[in-house]
């Protein structure tokens, strides 16, 4: 991200100046977009939709970020928040002859093999427990720092570092064992 005085910009735009928000996009936009397109299964065009929705919750509530923990780290806990939310929407069902046939591209095996590694990887941790799940999406898809998890989370770093080692226990049992 681009070295900015968060702080300042965020009061600087809740007095209305829309250049510094501009700053802040800047500043965070392709780690909130790239955060939201693991969590997405890489999925561009859904992450760039939530990237904006992010945004959008973000601006209208400004006024309610107290500074506990840095901007960018409050932006990560609203695209989490969005990304659920996103999840949890109803979809709008298509009947099956609706749809148009497409025929897959072939692939390599060794790239089908490692999409299906990733894909097992990113269902292994969307399906753990909310505290866990947040603080690993933070921490390695978002690259927060332990200690900026924490105070947003309002625990201790060794708080998080726990939740961290349960949760890769919880994710080595949930992905399929390669057999030897």
């Amino acid at each position: 991200m681009v070295q900015v005085d968060e702080a300042r910009l965020a009061r600087a735009f809740a007095r209305g100046d829309r250049s510094a928000a501009d700053t802040l996009v800047e500043a965070t936009y392709r780690r909130i977009f790239a955060y939201l397109s693991r969590l997405c299964g890489g999925d561009a065009d859904q992450a760039a939709d939530l990237t904006q929705e992010t945004y959008r919750k973000a601006w209208s509530a400004l006024g309610t970020f107290n500074g506990r923990s840095k901007l960018s780290t409050w932006l990560f806990r609203i695209a989490y928040t969005t990304f659920l939310n996103h999840l949890r929407r109803p979809r709008r069902l298509v009947a099956v002859d609706q749809l148009e046939a497409e025929s897959p591209l072939p692939q390599v095996d060794e790239d089908l093999g490692r999409s299906e590694e990733e894909e097992a990887l990113r269902r292994a941790v969307l399906d753990l427990p909310e505290a866990l799940r947040y603080t690993v999406t933070a921490r390695f898809w978002g690259d927060l720092p332990v200690r900026e998890i924490a105070r947003q989370e309002e625990v201790t770093v060794v708080a998080i570092r726990k939740r961290l080692h349960k949760a890769y226990a919880l994710i080595a049992r949930a992905l399929p064992q390669e057999a030897s």
